[in-house]
């Protein structure tokens, strides 16, 4: 017989888009009525499992963590509604947790690369500019479709902020990515780092805190999106207040890019540049915190149907995965009410289904 849930209650198929009467039938979604009764009903609103596109699972404080401890945070994030997880660069290899079953659906976008002695020590693949060619096609060939680079770190040299590479080299870094069917990410904080990648043809900007109006005409006309992290930008002031005494020129500036946070989301979303939501969790940003983030993104001042959207329909659509449409995968959300008239409902989820199996 085949196992069959009920979702009774309305079911957002987009952002302003309501059905009634949707059915998981062996794991794939339908708007009919199955002959068969279901095993369950579940009572609320649906939406699709929400998206984390930019997550460590695999990685922990010191660097790469057991097996044990990635599966549990794999697990925090998958009973907080996160059922797709695009990875922002893991030290860990995860593809034994691939598939979809018991953890959420991974994209892999491999290691970190950054340059020499300037990222997280026990993070990153390290390289000088003239082997970032070759770590980049490496990790294209070793994730999932995406490449993460450092963009930018503290230089001590000189005292603050300074892009990693040069731009010459990270236009090269991109084009060979896209000649190995990868798109590429890049951390960035600093504003004139966001000039050298958008310049390189990046494909995303994450954190993205340095954001200038000169910026956004050209992320919204290349179709580039930004993931902020803002749960994690809330670490800033911290940052800053440890580098105050070696470093006074970068500790003013983080906090600068901190102060300025939220109008950056709210000035970037008026422009029409895409925004996606991602909560940094991996290091010191626990798994889990993806209704956070949402909200944090809302807090900004976007629309809440445009907050959930982030982490819902576009950012689904934006990865290739499904959202609540016939025959796709059954993996979705319940809110006890309509998270777009009450948004803190998504931090008390009725149930969570991964493929078609009710995990909570």
């Amino acid at each position: 017989m085949p196992q069959v849930i009920e979702f009774s209650g309305p079911v957002l198929t987009g952002p302003d888009t309501v059905r009634n009467g949707l059915w998981s039938v062996d794991g794939r979604l339908s708007f009919n009525k199955p002959a068969e009764e279901p095993g369950r009903v579940l009572h609320g609103w649906v939406l699709p499992g929400f998206v984390d596109a930019h997550c460590h699972i695999g990685l922990g404080p010191g660097g790469p963590v057991e097996a044990a401890t990635a599966a549990e945070q794999a697990l925090a994030d998958l009973n907080a509604g996160t059922l797709l997880v695009r990875d922002a660069g893991s030290p860990a290899d995860t593809r034994w947790m691939q598939g979809g079953r018991d953890f959420p659906l991974l994209i892999r976008a491999g290691r970190h690369i950054a340059r020499t002695r300037r990222y997280l020590r026990g993070f990153a693949e390290e390289v000088e500019p003239e082997g970032l060619v070759e770590a980049v096609r490496k990790q294209a060939r070793d994730g999932d479709g995406w490449v993460k680079l450092v963009g930018d770190w503290i230089d001590r040299g000189a005292g603050d902020l300074a892009p990693s590479f040069p731009a010459a080299v990270v236009r090269d870094a991109v084009q060979a990515a896209h000649d190995e069917g990868a798109r590429v990410t890049a951390h960035c904080f600093a504003e004139d780092t966001l000039d050298l990648m958008l310049d390189a043809g990046i494909d995303c900007i994450e954190h993205a805190t340095g954001l200038l109006p000169r910026h956004l005409p050209r992320f919204a006309e290349q179709g580039i999106p930004i993931v902020p992290t803002l749960i994690n930008i809330a670490t800033f002031p911290d940052i800053a207040a440890q580098a105050d005494s070696k470093f006074p020129r970068y500790a003013a500036h983080m906090r600068a890019l901190w102060e300025r946070r939220l109008e950056r989301v709210a000035e970037a979303h008026a422009a029409g540049v895409r925004i996606f939501a991602g909560t940094d969790a991996g290091s010191t940003i626990r798994h889990g915190r993806i209704a956070d983030e949402i909200l944090e993104l809302h807090g900004a001042g976007l629309p809440m149907t445009a907050a959930l959207d982030a982490a819902c329909w576009a950012a689904r659509t934006w990865l290739g995965a499904g959202v609540l449409a016939e025959g796709a995968r059954a993996d979705a959300v319940v809110c006890r009410e309509d998270p777009r008239a009450v948004p803190e409902t998504i931090r008390s989820l009725e149930h969570v289904v991964l493929g078609g199996r009710i995990i909570r």
